[in-house]
């Protein structure tokens, strides 16, 4: 018989934390944290094998009732109560829980197995009709939600309907009366939207709530989020049914969040939030403003509000103690969720904290030199995408600003950009080609797609835990929580500010390092990538066996390419070279020439500019390969489509303006990217490739007498699909750069090799390997081909095979590993077959991306080359690929 329900508490437990694939994170930690000893309620969870059972066939397994009803009966028995005992109930709640942290994106049921009998009970076992009847109301707004489909926000409507009318400004100001008075007009807006009355049946209720958090991992925030963190659809979420304990029975009871380390700066200081009588979703959701933790925490951040440490100073001590003993126990950061009921802390939740990718790096290192963990262990608890953080602008210190509003520093970074405040907005406005800052409230779980379109989050609400601001750590956007000076008025599109008021589309600016909130756009500076960065970095460096080279194909490029640590060039683009306004016209004259001569005439002119384009990246690269790609797209490109442009060109050439637009239909192709281009330009036209061969060569010549200047130049020939290609073309460049180097007097130590990028040089790789002293994939368009897709055009349709299940991810991003990747592995054994030192690379939009570059170590590739900014989290990726290859 399959078990699909695992108990935990009491100190013992059925699992443990290696089991997060079938119980989930959170489930897994309870069970983890169980038999640790701490004080967690007790309860089971409900495996992600009854999820994907439940998702396949819209029903849950046979056995699975009974199984839950035995280990409810385990509840019962421990606690001494009865799930729907009218006198003394026993209360559950009902969370997900997935094995990858999904914050915020599913469904929790609280105080479940309440109704108008037990509620009585409640009361009269805690001795506070009013923190009963406030726990139902709750119970039926979330129940209404999340399982009967009644949008939260119409539950709010009837709560601040009755707080005005009986002149109430807090919930905690509201009587057991009033909650009762709320409570039937809750059930009577149900009636309304469900033509049924709120379920009554603890058991029904039960039944319900798990299949809503079960549904709940198919919802659009959820889809949404795996999408952007690659998380399969088929992992499925646990349910995890536990008992409650209460945070809001009175001012001996709280709840609150924390983190074992400062997730923003990494730095050893607990950190967190708490509320003294509330329930988790106070804390989280942002409907109350918490209290910090520490009295450090609360004098850095200005707050009035006393601290859990100053409050409780007993139960903080206990916390201190947990936290202790988790990062002891897990070796990292930890995120916990606790609450206090009558002076007892429960432990709720642990997993590994989010971080941003400053605090990840100092974490990693401090860890290492508290003898935590070891190096390649640190190397591999970043997350290379994470990086990117780090790689981008913050704001000029020197530079002024306007000041309007200040909240709490929620995620670092800066950004500016229009003010929206609506999620459709921010997607439609950055869909558009503009830099929007998401401005709400409180964010939810349904802002998801507008948190991650826009530049950065500021909200008038919530802390430092908020939803706005795990998720903004988790995207690295910056976010500014809690500005409570700020006023949103969402009807009019208005954001009022003492005596200014901002309009939707004013540009601001956010500081989510410091808190501040400035009108208008404030300069910023390149980041410093030093201390933590460079020792973590050096680690990576040491254990990887792949080098990092950058796609480059101008001195700027190079520099910032060097700068990240990038070891050569791995693509240098010519092309673009030639799309230069100073010499564009001389590329049009030559592709409008009758003949070779009239071609030469024109490449004459461009001679010297693209040698002095090699001089410069050969002076900067010092000696690292330049792999410089001669001439790819086809000619039609470079040809002018505007009527000015046309007269330009017709002017320099000589030619008629009809003339011009008669050569440009000529050149016209039904199919360019399979057209004539790469190395098909070159057998025609072989005056080209000429030009540019001598170019690099003479370039090179020029740096190496240059105070003995090192050059290592690589020669790539683009779209080889036949051996016979290659050797044509191979012979071209062995004899232009005998000859420059004959005319120079100087020797020049190079390579000649490939862009493998059609199926055909794959399968024929042992062929094209006698021709080649190394390959480059450009998976890019091997892709492109392998699939027959258009890279242009099948963003249109791609989401929708994601969405089917027919493709796990968009194969223009993350390398197809088992269609595309399989002739990347049979090209790599068959050229190597003939050639055994043959080098080989990758150096399309792949080779800057995690995953793919875990296949490049499989595949047995020398180096990965991709986008400058991408160098250093290629090269941790490339280093944990190194690492899990060793096992």
């Amino acid at each position: 018989m399959t078990k699909w329900v695992y108990s935990f508490g009491g100190g013992i437990a059925d699992g443990g934390a290696d089991m997060r694939d079938l119980l989930g994170g959170k489930g897994a930690n309870l069970a983890e944290m169980s038999s640790l000893g701490l004080l967690v309620p007790p309860g089971f969870t409900i495996t992600t094998e009854a999820c994907t059972h439940f998702t396949a066939h819209s029903a849950y397994p046979d056995d699975l009732a009974d199984q839950v009803t035995a280990a409810l009966s385990r509840v019962e028995d421990e606690l001494g109560v009865r799930f729907g005992d009218p006198e003394d109930p026993l209360l559950v709640s009902v969370r997900s829980g997935a094995r990858a942290s999904m914050p915020g994106m599913m469904d929790t049921v609280l105080n479940l197995g309440l109704n108008d009998e037990t509620v009585n009970g409640l009361a009269r076992k805690s001795g506070d009709r009013r923190f009963a009847y406030d726990s139902y109301r709750r119970f039926i707004q979330m129940f209404g939600d999340v399982v009967l489909g009644v949008d939260h926000h119409k539950f709010e409507e009837i709560l601040d309907l009755h707080k005005e009318d009986n002149g109430h400004g807090l919930d905690t100001d509201l009587t057991a009366e009033d909650w009762e008075a709320v409570i039937a007009d809750y059930k009577a807006r149900v009636v309304d939207e469900t033509g049924a009355p709120f379920p009554q049946d603890p058991m029904d209720q039960a039944r319900a709530a798990i299949a809503a958090v079960f549904g709940s991992w198919m919802n659009k925030r959820a889809v949404t989020y795996r999408k952007l963190h690659a998380i399969p659809e088929d992992w499925g979420t646990a349910v995890n049914v536990q008992a409650m304990v209460f945070g809001n029975m009175g001012d001996d009871c709280a709840t609150g969040v924390a983190f074992t380390r400062n997730p923003s700066t990494g730095e050893n200081a607990f950190y967190g939030e708490y509320l003294v009588n509330a329930q988790g979703e106070d804390v989280v959701a942002g409907i109350r403003t918490p209290q910090h933790l520490t009295v450090r925490g609360r004098e850095e951040n200005h707050s009035g509000l006393p601290s859990m440490e100053e409050v409780m100073p007993e139960v903080f001590g206990q916390l201190l103690e947990v936290r202790r003993t988790l990062e002891r126990h897990y070796r990292d950061m930890q995120d916990i969720e606790f609450t206090v009921q009558r002076g007892t802390l429960y432990m709720l939740q642990t997993r590994s904290g989010k971080r941003t990718a400053a605090a990840a790096l100092k974490i990693a290192a401090d860890m290492v030199d508290e003898g935590l963990i070891d190096e390649a262990e640190a190397v591999c608890r970043i997350n290379p995408s994470s990086l990117d953080q780090l790689l981008h602008p913050t704001l000029d210190p020197d530079a002024e600003r306007h000041l309007i509003a200040r909240g709490l520093p929620a995620s670092p970074g800066a950004a500016s950009g229009r003010l929206v405040f609506s999620s459709d907005d921010a997607e439609a406005q950055a869909m558009a080609g503009n830099k929007v800052i998401l401005c709400r409230i409180e964010t939810s779980p349904e802002d998801i797609h507008g948190m991650h379109a826009a530049q950065g989050i500021l909200t008038t609400r919530g802390g430092m835990t908020s939803h706005a601001a795990v998720v903004a750590r988790g995207m690295g956007r910056p976010c500014v929580a809690g500005a409570a000076d700020l006023r949103i008025d969402y009807a009019s599109g208005v954001m009022r500010v003492l005596d200014s008021e901002l309009k939707d589309g004013d540009v601001i600016t956010i500081d989510g390092s410091t808190g501040e909130v400035m009108l208008g756009e404030v300069k910023t500076i390149q980041p410093e990538l030093s201390g933590d960065f460079a020792r973590v970095m050096g680690w990576a460096d040491g254990v990887r066996t792949m080098r990092v080279r950058a796609n480059a194909d101008t001195p700027g490029d190079c520099r910032t390419a060097r700068d990240f640590g990038a070891e050569g060039i791995g693509l240098c683009r010519t092309e673009h070279m030639f799309f230069d306004a100073g010499r564009i016209v001389a590329v049009r004259e030559m592709i409008l020439a009758d003949g070779p001569e009239g071609r030469r005439k024109a490449l004459d002119k461009i001679l010297p500019m693209q040698r002095q384009d090699f001089v410069e990246i050969f002076r900067i690269m010092a000696g690292l390969p330049v792999t410089i790609r001669l001439l790819d797209p086809p000619l039609h490109e470079f040809l002018p489509q505007e009527e000015a442009a046309v007269a330009e060109v017709a002017e320099a050439t000589g030619m008629a303006v009809e003339q011009v637009r008669a050569r440009a239909l000529r050149l016209a192709e039904v199919n360019p990217m399979l057209g004539h281009r790469g190395c098909r330009l070159a057998i025609t036209y072989p005056e080209i490739y000429e030009m540019q061969v001598r170019a690099i060569f003479e370039a090179a010549a020029q740096v190496a007498r240059e105070d003995g200047g090192r050059v290592q130049p690589e020669v790539m020939i683009p779209l080889i699909a036949m051996r016979k290609e290659l050797k044509i073309l191979r012979a071209l460049v062995d004899r232009v750069a005998a000859e420059v180097m004959a005319a120079e007097g100087v020797e020049i130590a190079y390579e000649v090799g490939t862009m493998i990028e059609l199926p055909r040089a794959c399968l024929r790789a042992g062929e094209i390997a006698e021709e080649a002293d190394f390959f480059s994939f450009g998976t890019n368009d091997l892709t492109q081909t392998t699939y027959g897709l258009s890279r242009d055009d099948a963003a249109n349709f791609l989401g929708a095979y994601e969405e089917r299940g027919i493709i796990d991810q968009d194969p223009f991003i993350s390398l197809d590993a088992k269609g595309v990747g399989e002739l990347v592995a049979l090209a790599v054994e068959r050229g190597r077959k003939t050639r055994p030192g043959l080098h080989l690379g990758i150096c399309g939009e792949h080779g800057g991306d995690p995953v793919s570059i875990a296949h490049c170590q499989t595949f047995g590739l020398d180096y990965v080359s991709c986008s400058p900014f991408r160098v250093p989290i290629a090269r941790l990726a490339a280093a944990q690929a190194a690492i899990t290859a060793k096992g």
